[in-house]
């Protein structure tokens, strides 16, 4: 094994069962990274931190060796001087919920977001009142915060109201919309004269184009395809470097957040990146051909709207999705190489990572959704300081790692005084090459239903994953022995005892983070073992 592929084995110690102990919050006592290197390093000033935030990229596009590795050259490099997180999950495979936990270091639960806030059926339009994100900290202790991409955490509080300058796309501007009444009633006359100007019927037969998912009633879908500025996204980070160069010149230190929309559908990379893959044999992934019969119903429908494309049409997804993420890599390395040009690079944290995955052809499944598999929920994420320790420069961390724990870190490198009480907590110990005895065992996830309102918790272990749908029956995989999650053994009488121990496990981290499934009506609350179990002796 060669200096970039060696490992950080964490090793989860077990943990009990007992209320918020099973995430310990970020304390001011945690030993800060920074104050650790002092004595090797004259640190005059606070770093300067880049986030460079992608939509709906799976985390095996960046992980060497892996099936899904896309062509990343400048991830490849920067991850010699970085630690790469394997096991890096949002709580939700959706975009705003998950940006809203990145902001605030909470769960969907605790900050309130749950879907898209734009569309006329949110259930909700934004966080919740008292919640207050860490950039408002950040800015009051002396930071200049930068914000250039996609926001998509409240369809009414904007970037600027929590202490960012709002480069691009809308200026530094504030709150001053409707109230959810307002938005509502907007939205829903938007959606309808979207669909009366759009809508299309059924092509005559044979005119399908390559691509092209059919939808009568709805507007055209082309599922890939090739765009020279796929979103803007050129704009978003050409903006970023411009204010970052500006921000250089003068003497306070900065926070600059780049959030690009690739690789999301439809997949769009400029031709010269889907040249890299021309020559390339592109195959299907290993759970294509699942019939899902075992799983929930909706997942066999998500799936059925993809049937249209031949196996050729899902290898050519695969191909503009890769290169989709090469671009996105591309727009990454212009900021570096704008942070080496003004003399920051030495002196700035940078952070990579995704809102959430994509299922890419898995179990014939493509871009996100309720079907509850690894693909959707783990994203890239690696992480840079200037001051770590050599010998975890290049490794690979395989740590349970959530959005909720770059707040608290960020916090805790710029020794910013935080007002904020995590859900997540420092990646500190684990970015110095340490095992903590009391890190995360497991890991949970909370959705409500994407626009189409579908209720589901589930949680993951080193072995196991159980998802409780309360819209179907539950799902239980074994992901050692079946790590595409193929065969669904919730049902099988063996595994009662490990159902109920995932339940009771899920329960009490739905308790300690303020969910509200405390429903007891006989025909909704469906689960095999309720919250109550929390409490009960085996």
């Amino acid at each position: 094994m060669n200096n970039m592929q060696r490992r950080v084995f964490l090793k989860s110690a077990g943990l009990g069962l007992a209320g918020t102990a099973i995430f310990p919050r970020l304390g001011r006592s945690e030993t800060s990274i920074i104050q650790d290197v002092q004595s090797n390093a004259d640190i005059t000033s606070r770093p300067n931190v880049l986030i460079f935030m992608t939509d709906q990229q799976r985390g095996d596009t960046v992980l060497p060796e892996a099936r899904m590795k896309a062509q990343t050259p400048v991830l490849d490099e920067f991850r010699k001087s970085a630690v790469t997180f394997t096991n890096a999950y949002c709580p939700s495979p959706h975009c705003c919920p998950s940006r809203a936990t990145f902001f605030t270091g909470l769960y969907p639960t605790e900050h309130g977001v749950w879907n898209n806030v734009n569309v006329p059926n949110a259930l909700t339009r934004g966080l919740k009142p008292e919640v207050r994100p860490w950039s408002l900290d950040l800015a009051e202790s002396g930071y200049r915060l930068l914000f250039s991409g996609k926001w998509h955490v409240s369809n009414y509080q904007m970037p600027a109201d929590f202490g960012w300058s709002q480069v691009y796309p809308a200026g530094n501007r504030k709150t001053g919309m409707q109230g959810p009444a307002e938005q509502e009633r907007l939205a829903t006359a938007r959606g309808w004269e979207t669909l009366r100007k759009n809508a299309s019927l059924d092509p005559k037969v044979g005119l399908r184009k390559p691509g092209e998912i059919i939808r009568p009633g709805y507007n055209q879908y082309i599922h890939y395809g090739s765009n020279e500025n796929p979103f803007s996204d050129a704009a978003v980070v050409e903006q970023a470097i411009e204010m970052m160069t500006r921000a250089t010149q003068e003497n306070d230190p900065w926070v600059l957040y780049a959030g690009t929309l690739g690789p999301h559908d439809p997949y769009m990379p400029p031709a010269r990146f889907l040249d890299l893959y021309k020559d390339l044999p592109i195959g299907l992934p290993a759970s294509f051909q699942d019939k899902m019969l075992d799983k929930p119903a909706l997942y066999r429908r998500t799936r059925d709207r993809f049937a249209q494309l031949s196996e050729n049409e899902h290898k050519e997804a695969i191909r503009h999705y890769l290169a989709f993420c090469s671009y996105e890599d591309y727009l990454f390395g212009r900021l570096l190489a704008a942070l080496k040009r003004t003399g920051q690079y030495d002196n700035t944290i940078i952070v990579y990572l995704s809102d959430h995955g994509d299922y890419a052809g898995e179990h014939g499944l493509w871009t996100k959704g309720l079907p509850s598999f690894r693909s959707a929920y783990n994203i890239p994420a690696l992480v840079s300081h200037p001051h770590l320790p050599t010998a975890v420069r290049g490794t690979i961390c395989d740590a349970f790692v959530t959005l909720t724990d770059f707040g608290p870190t960020i916090m805790e490198w710029t020794r910013t005084r935080c007002s904020t009480k995590f859900s997540g907590r420092s990646l500190t110990p684990l970015l110095q090459g340490r095992q903590p005895t009391d890190w995360r065992d497991f890991i949970c996830f909370q959705s409500n239903g994407n626009e189409t309102y579908g209720i589901q918790r589930s949680i993951q272990t080193e072995q196991w994953k159980f998802v409780y749908n309360a819209f179907d029956y539950d799902e239980l995989y074994d992901l050692k022995n079946d790590p595409h999650q193929m065969i669904n053994l919730a049902t099988d009488p063996k595994f009662k005892a490990v159902v109920k121990m995932l339940y009771t496990r899920m329960w009490q981290f739905a308790y300690a983070h303020q969910d509200q499934l405390t429903d007891t009506y006989i025909t909704t609350a469906l689960a095999t073992y309720g919250p109550g179990i929390a409490w009960l002796n085996e």
